[in-house]
């Protein structure tokens, strides 16, 4: 990797930064430059400094919060032409850890060990037997977009990210293919922090599991009428008005059982979905 691929990722991630900004809806809350308030308090404290507003961080701060923080964390000097920057503005924007995930899900199926966030050696070899960085820069940034759709603060986040990962991934694949990159620009929204805190949260199957139980047919109201079914249907031969409540229940028993199964199978695969975009389904 270039000696100076880190100074030219930084100047194009400060752009996509912008300066101040304190957005009631972002989950980073006040951001000087990509650098939130708890991340300074983190780095003046560890330098036995007073905390003070991140608006006075200083040039050499925010220089040595960005190397060691992100930089070294995604393992910038280690990481191919364009992919090293593509992860490392990922860090600064959902931190390290999550933009490592995104790498990890690109490798598939050559990487096999877990989604974890963690660059160790099963992910660097992965990433040595992958030849194409540009194919990969592109998995890379669609999930980086699918984490990022999956966001509570998708609709008021959401275009300024879209714009910001277009961009992200025009530099990068430029870089992969030995050309020379854009310029980045600021687009409003696009500086907010997207955490998995923030993320939707997977459709509960209560609704399912009340109507039909632990398993089909038995348990759940679906069971208990199919119970009172069987009870009343010795007495319906004699009463017109019994037979028409048995139907009623063996029909109303029928279509909580259809519905039930139905919700649960949606829910279960819009589970699963909302897993593999927050990177947390099994291997």
């Amino acid at each position: 990797m270039a000696a100076s691929r880190e100074k030219e990722s930084l100047a194009r991630v400060l752009a996509h930064e912008g300066g101040y900004s304190n957005h009631p809806k972002d989950p980073g809350g006040a951001t000087m430059k990509g650098v939130t308030q708890r991340v300074y308090d983190g780095y003046r404290k560890g330098k036995g400094l007073a905390v003070r507003s991140v608006k006075g961080i200083t040039t050499d701060e925010l220089n040595e919060i960005y190397d060691r923080q992100y930089w070294d964390a995604v393992k910038g000097d280690l990481l191919p032409a364009g992919v090293d920057y593509v992860l490392f503005d990922g860090a600064v924007n959902s931190g390290p850890g999550r933009s490592i995930m995104w790498l990890q899900q690109a490798l598939r199926p050559a990487y096999t060990g877990r989604i974890d966030g963690v660059m160790g050696v099963g992910t660097l070899a992965a990433l040595k037997a992958d030849k194409n960085n540009d194919a990969l820069i592109d998995r890379i940034c669609n999930a980086r977009m699918a984490f990022l759709k999956r966001l509570g603060t998708f609709a008021t986040f959401g275009r300024g990210w879209t714009a910001r990962v277009a961009e992200v991934r025009s530099i990068g694949q430029a870089w992969a293919t030995g050309q020379v990159p854009q310029a980045a620009s600021f687009y409003v929204g696009g500086q907010a922090k997207a955490f998995v805190e923030d993320a939707e949260a997977p459709p509960s199957t209560a609704p399912a599991d009340a109507a039909i139980g632990a398993g089909i047919g038995s348990g759940g109201i679906a069971g208990t009428l199919q119970d009172l079914q069987n009870q009343l249907s010795p007495m319906s031969y004699g009463s017109e008005f019994i037979m028409k409540v048995v139907m009623a229940l063996a029909v109303l028993s029928a279509v909580l059982l259809l519905g039930g199964a139905g919700y649960r199978w949606y829910a279960n695969r819009k589970a699963k979905r909302l897993a593999a975009a927050l990177g947390t389904a099994p291997a």
